[in-house]
């Protein structure tokens, strides 16, 4: 019904449209089969696409779960060009990726695992890991060839050399923490010994202990061989006495995840199993002619279809295939059931005494623009998606939105042409199972099952329409009146004030980054490992790398005490200790103080700069000396209580503001600032995306729902439901990222489809006042 509003039709756009696809209904009513075999025959061409799957399928974590062009990303090509590692002279802290290792972290049954007894175990965990073989081809694969040396020899777990040279007495021992004098070194038992009790920095019992085994990366088909066989191998054949313990590899958090996905997989289908049945018998109807079982068995069939060619369809072209994809046929399935149900209730107000091509035109002159609009808004929504610079939301938007297109596709064509082929079935009065005429009218003297099951074709003689069904009649009779009272009104408007109160609050508790340890299921071996080295670890985090990335006048004290300001800086940030630190300049000076060398004069710091490196062969990898210049070069800081998302976004920005107020060009990195980049990204990019489509959503809104009041309350109606939903994840200790991204925009797909349904039914309504077109809408 046209709307003016300041002298302004606003059906212009909304009236045309409703024309066109009026004609468009008469067309596909006359023409059903065309229009019914047509989906049949693309969807089995583009569905051959689904024989590419698993060459498309890519589930890396840090490629689809990481921003595209993440700072951390191009810092790491600069370390892996300037600094590359040294093989035999293998340095964790040094690694520019995760590295390759197996691990367990062994915790205590007692109050003090620092105990001989434990040790004994300990040891013979030890002896286990390093046992461990397998067979690759006539080769065997054993942890001594696998092994990343150091100076010829495996790297060792200190912790263990420790124990082996006190033996019984390891626990008279004052060991001092973090670190402790063993021979000529120090070593540095921060991330070897956890859940310790210090009294003057010698440790007097402690809870936990964390052992590393590193393997060489030359060759990771081997080394996933033997990693592979550790985790099928270890701890299940051990039986332990006084400890227990939790195991992880580099493999472990990929392998977890694809685990998980296909644990993940029959759920969904049960899901959509549930949503089917509940489809096709909310269709149930006592009529055995207007029956609608075999309309919401293709109704759904449909929206399988559209699933099948956008999916086959992007395989072909090859799109990759993440497996938060796997989520969207549930969307999919929920739009076109909602469509399905529209059109269905459009066909049953028009009447049945009309010819069928008349009564598809009437259905598409009031549900098509209903559902144009819903599909418009989500196809853009899901568009505006691939603007972040995370490929799986990338995939999950372009696979979903085509999918979303394909649905609204075969709903106004293949489910149309099959509503023209049940209305024929159902104009010759024939029964929906075997399609046999059957009476109208019971014939006297039957019984009520006869009447039940071979009677039908029911009609309204008042209005010409289908019979109400009794869910239609509940909403019409007893909720929309109920809901119209004035009480009832007051107490939802209440509920809801108090509904939206509690989600932006809720909003304000948001955490940010994803949290690797739930890409893992819950039961996982990974996850005990990881909860282990929260509660025991997480006083120590990761070594941060500093580098120096340009050429540098080391030996000109006016630059240097630039420098030293900057690394002062460092020292005073919260997360970082100031009694940790590693540098090659420290280490050159107080060598040169001792060989009598001014190093203040260029050449002399040069000449002898080679002669340092060869001496201290872990700095050889902290320098980039070429051609008599030094390109780059980095020191090390040590970060500190580093045990949530929100510590390591916040120490991961001081880092990075330290580095931007000091006049030595400089960067910060570490493998895990990959993962940490989100923090910087997913906030902004959910805010700009659900900004654009809110926007969008309140252009078509205005354009196709003839009062620009409703359109507002559309908008209005889903901005509240994202405040809700992100609001309640946050109480729910969810955090904001990649896939709670995702979940935010479905969360417009289906919004939009409640509200912009019931809007445009209330505005299309011709009754006279607002609670009449507010039942007839419900």
């Amino acid at each position: 019904m046209p709307v003016n509003m300041a002298g302004c039709t606003t059906d212009c756009v909304e009236k045309p449209i409703s024309i066109c696809f009026q004609k468009f209904g008469r067309f596909v009513g006359t023409y059903p089969w065309w229009f019914f075999i047509s989906p049949l025959f693309i969807s089995a061409v583009l569905g051959s696409g689904f024989y590419f799957l698993e060459d498309r399928e890519a589930n890396d974590i840090e490629d689809q779960f990481t921003p595209v062009n993440g700072p951390a990303k191009l810092e790491r090509q600069f370390v892996q060009q300037n600094f590359p590692q040294n093989d035999s002279v293998f340095s964790n802290q040094r690694l520019y990726t995760d590295g390759v290792y197996a691990s367990f972290t062994a915790v205590s049954r007692s109050s003090n695992i620092l105990t001989d007894a434990v040790f004994q175990e300990l040891v013979t965990l030890d002896r286990k890991v390093k046992e461990l073989n397998v067979s690759m081809g006539h080769e065997a694969l054993t942890f001594e060839g696998l092994c990343a040396r150091r100076y010829k020899k495996c790297t060792p777990n200190k912790i263990l050399d420790i124990y082996k040279y006190y033996g019984n007495d390891l626990e008279t021992t004052e060991l001092t923490f973090p670190f402790f004098r063993f021979g000529f070194s120090y070593i540095f038992l921060g991330y070897s010994v956890g859940g310790v009790n210090i009294k003057s920095s010698v440790i007097k019992s402690a809870k936990a202990v964390r052992l590393f085994y590193f393997l060489k990366e030359d060759n990771r088909s081997r080394t996933d061989l033997w990693l592979n066989e550790f985790l099928k191998g270890f701890p299940s054949s051990l039986s332990l006495n006084f400890i227990k313990v939790t195991h992880s590899t580099s493999l472990s958090r990929q392998v977890e995840f694809e685990a998980n996905t296909k644990d993940v997989i029959p759920l969904f289908s049960i899901t959509y199993v549930i949503a089917i049945a509940f489809s096709i018998l909310s269709c149930l109807r006592f009529d055995c002619v207007r029956n609608k079982v075999w309309v919401a068995t293709f109704g759904v069939f449909s929206a399988g279809l559209a699933v099948l060619s956008s999916f086959g369809m992007m395989l072909h072209i090859g799109v990759p295939f993440v497996m938060t994809v796997a989520n969207s046929p549930f969307l999919i399935l929920g739009i076109g059931v909602d469509d399905m149900f529209i059109l269905i209730s459009c066909w049953q107000q028009t009447n049945v005494h009309d010819r069928v091509e008349s009564r598809l035109s009437n259905t598409y002159k009031e549900a098509a623009i209903s559902i144009t609009i819903t599909t418009f808004i989500d196809v853009l929504a899901f568009y505006i998606g691939l603007m972040t610079p995370f490929r799986s939301v990338r995939s999950f938007c372009l696979y979903t939105s085509t999918s979303i297109l394909f649905c609204y596709i075969y709903s106004i064509t293949f489910f149309g042409a099959f509503l023209v082929l049940n209305g024929r079935r159902e104009n010759s009065n024939k029964h929906w199972l075997t399609c046999k005429e059957v009476p109208e009218e019971c014939p006297v003297g039957q019984s009520k099952w006869y009447e039940l099951c071979c009677v039908g074709g029911a009609y309204d003689p008042h209005t010409g329409t289908e019979v109400v069904q009794p869910m239609n009649h509940f909403f019409k009779k007893y909720y929309g009146p109920f809901l119209m009272k004035s009480w009832t009104k007051v107490f939802a408007i209440v509920l809801y004030c108090i509904y939206l109160i509690i989600s932006i609050y809720g909003c304000f508790q948001i955490q940010e980054g994803i949290d690797l340890r739930n890409l893992a299921a819950d039961d996982s071996y990974v996850v005990k490992y990881y909860d282990n080295e929260k509660a025991y670890f997480s006083e120590y985090g990761p070594n941060i790398m500093v580098v120096i990335r340009r050429e540098f006048p080391y030996w000109d004290e006016k630059y240097m005490s630039d420098l030293e300001t900057c690394i002062e800086d460092f020292k005073n940030v919260s997360f970082i200790e100031k009694d940790i630190f590693t540098s090659w300049i420290k280490s050159y000076k107080y060598y040169g103080y001792h060989a009598k060398l001014n190093l203040s004069a260029e050449d002399v710091f040069k000449d002898n700069l080679g002669r340092f490196l060869r001496f201290y062969s872990d700095f050889k990898q902290d320098v980039n000396f070429t051609n008599n210049s030094i390109y780059a070069s980095s020191f090390f800081v040590q970060t500190v209580n580093i045990s949530t998302a929100l510590d390591e976004m916040n120490m991961l920005n001081k880092l990075r503001e330290t580095t931007q107020k000091c006049p030595v060009p400089l960067l910060v990195y570490h493998p895990a600032f990959i993962y940490h980049d989100q923090y910087a990204v997913i906030v902004s990019n959910t805010i700009q995306n659900i900004a654009v489509t809110t926007a969008v959503m309140l252009l078509i809104s205005l354009l196709l729902i003839p009062n620009p009041l409703c359109s507002l309350w559309v908008t209005f109606s889903i901005a509240s439901v994202i405040v809700g939903v992100t609001g309640f994840i946050a109480l729910w200790d969810v955090h904001l990222d990649t896939i709670s991204m995702i979940i935010l925009v479905v969360c417009i797909g289906f919004s939009v489809d409640f509200s912009a349904h019931i809007s445009y039914a209330f505005v299309s309504n011709k009754k006279p006042s607002a609670n009449e077109k507010a039942v007839d809408a419900v």
